[in-house]
């Protein structure tokens, strides 16, 4: 289970700018192990405690925060990404390279969302998507979405014991289900179990 960050866990900003490129290298490196595709146009990207911290830390670079309030306000809208032992925290991302068929699938793919899971043998868990704000409006979805897959003590035990990993989309525009079957996928997803 990942603790969530506080202002001791953080380095100076200055020793972060000099040290940027070997972090952002390692945070890459182990972003490769918690990328999930599914379909061409939707992705996970799960998050842990090192993948947040790389954020927060980015946007205390961009935006020259180094004042304690500032850096908790930072740490406030991120932390909540951090998985709690008993689920895995996401951000969903809806990509189309064309800017004009990004606003027409958007309208087409709303409330894709709340129509995201994960398949651990044959229990199926639903992701709870956006609990900060809702993103999808009347008219259309968002590009960007943070999920939350709670996974019930069964389904930890059956994943642990080695069921297969699949995660899904079934809104009715858009039906694709990705098997995860590369191992560092799984094991990097078992680390953030309790």
């Amino acid at each position: 289970m990942s603790k969530l960050l506080t202002l001791q866990d953080l380095p100076p900003l200055a020793d972060y700018v000099r040290d940027r490129e070997r972090f952002r290298a390692e945070v890459l490196a182990a972003k490769k192990a918690r990328y999930v595709a599914i379909g061409e146009n939707v992705s996970l990207l799960f998050e842990n405690r090192l993948t947040v911290l790389y954020q927060v830390m980015e946007m205390l670079r961009i935006e020259k925060t180094t004042d304690p309030d500032g850096i908790q306000s930072e740490l406030d809208a991120y932390n909540p990404m951090i998985p709690g032992g008993a689920d895995w925290r996401a951000t969903m991302l809806v990509e189309f390279e064309d800017a004009e068929e990004r606003r027409v699938q958007l309208k087409y793919l709303r409330l894709v969302e709340h129509h995201v899971y994960a398949a651990i043998g044959d229990a199926r868990v639903m992701a709870v998507a956006d609990e900060d704000m809702e993103r999808s409006d009347a008219e259309k979805t968002s590009s960007v979405h943070f999920l939350r897959f709670p996974l019930p003590p069964e389904a930890i035990a059956r994943l642990r014991a080695g069921a297969p990993l699949a995660f899904g989309v079934d809104h009715p525009r858009y039906r694709f289900v990705h098997e995860v079957n590369d191992p560092a996928v799984v094991a990097s997803l078992l680390g953030d179990l309790a």
